[in-house]
């Protein structure tokens, strides 16, 4: 009998056991097109290549394989982290509902007719369905942040005196400066444009329009900063709300001399009219905004220019320190298969299939 009982005690483990052994082998890898998978929701090579052609000027030099592979790499960690993060904005009720998502698609509509937006649209390989779920997103993982991460910052007046006091000789000023913000607008096709609205002018005809569409709505109140970070081309000052920060007056020596005459004689908060000039890379067109002169001289922590400078620092490291700690632990408590990055493990050094560009081969002629 004893032997009997402890079999049946036992079966029930056995089973467990086969059961667990049988789902094991009927485990299957994903197919060839699922490059990732985060907590069961799949990344698809289509989705990673969409954000890839995006990235890459199909009009310039096309890059290397090896180039290509480790741009699809980033691309496909960004939209893993960005997976992540959208599943914590659903399960704290903080997706972005509809109407935010309308709103937002019809601002981004505004400045064109809709033939414009709609070759927009095809130029970039996007459907309206595929903008409006990167809005989603977008405006979700935004919501999430803002309440997890950035209203968790605070920084004191302690804070901002010892930082003063550990960086004093930051605020002697040697020579006349001036904090400059700018817009820009080219008339060509940027290889890269990283404006919240992906937004760029790709000849003279559209750059006057979209010139004259962001003097009216700066004539009407609009916030210079958000409409650099939403519509300038200039990849390097956008996401700074086109902050160029403290420019001293040898540099506007060496600047074009229109540009020098124009900043010289505005004054702080002024907005100057479309100035076209000529750089390296080709014209443009910039509007520019004075935020505040400087004379030469020592400035003070009772200066509420330096307190406010030392705050943005601080806020803006802080910023991205607990940013970049709520994702790792975000990460931590993911299920995360990365099959392209397994791919090029296992490829051993060699190119595996993922390596291959979408862009078809350049004709020779000239």
């Amino acid at each position: 009998m004893r032997g009997l009982a402890r079999a049946a005690m036992l079966f029930p483990v056995a089973a467990m056991a086969l059961a667990m052994g049988t789902g094991c082998k009927q485990k299957t890898q994903p197919s060839p097109d699922v490059w990732a998978v985060v907590n069961g929701q799949e990344i698809k090579r289509d989705d990673v290549d969409k954000y890839y052609r995006t990235r890459v000027n199909p009009d310039g030099q096309e890059p290397s394989q090896e180039e290509a592979l480790s741009l699809k790499l980033n691309v496909l960690e960004e939209l893993i982290n960005n997976e992540i993060l959208l599943e914590r904005a659903k399960k704290l009720n903080l997706e972005a509902s509809d109407g935010e998502v309308e709103d937002k698609f019809t601002e981004m509509k505004s400045p064109y007719t809709e033939d414009e937006f709609q070759r927009q649209l095809k130029d970039r390989g996007v459907s309206v369905d595929d903008l409006k779920r990167d809005l989603r997103r977008q405006l979700s993982i935004t919501k999430l942040l803002n309440r997890e991460v950035v209203a968790k910052i605070s920084i004191t007046d302690q804070d901002v005196t010892d930082t003063y006091n550990a960086n004093k000789a930051q605020f002697n000023v040697v020579e006349p400066r001036y904090r400059i913000s700018e817009i820009v607008v080219t008339p060509r096709k940027e290889p890269q444009i990283r404006n919240l609205k992906n937004d760029d002018a790709t000849n003279e005809v559209e750059a006057e329009r979209k010139v004259k569409m962001l003097e009216d709505k700066l004539n009407s109140g609009a916030d210079f900063a958000q409409m650099a970070m939403d519509y300038s081309e200039d990849m390097n000052s956008s996401a700074m709300g086109g902050d160029l920060g403290y420019v001293p007056e040898s540099a506007l020596n060496q600047s074009d001399p229109t540009l020098k005459r124009l900043v010289m004689g505005m004054k702080p908060g002024q907005v100057s009219p479309p100035l076209p000039i000529q750089s390296k890379e080709g014209p443009r067109i910039v509007i520019l905004k004075l935020i505040s002169r400087e004379s030469p001289g020592q400035r003070n922590i009772s200066d509420p220019q330096v307190q406010q400078t030392i705050r943005d620092t601080l806020r803006s490291h802080k910023e991205q320190l607990l940013r970049a700690a709520y994702l790792t632990i975000a990460r931590d408590d993911s299920r995360v298969t990365n099959y392209l990055a397994q791919q090029v493990i296992e490829a051993a050094g060699k190119l595996p299939d993922a390596a291959k560009t979408d862009f078809p081969a350049k004709s020779s002629g000239h």
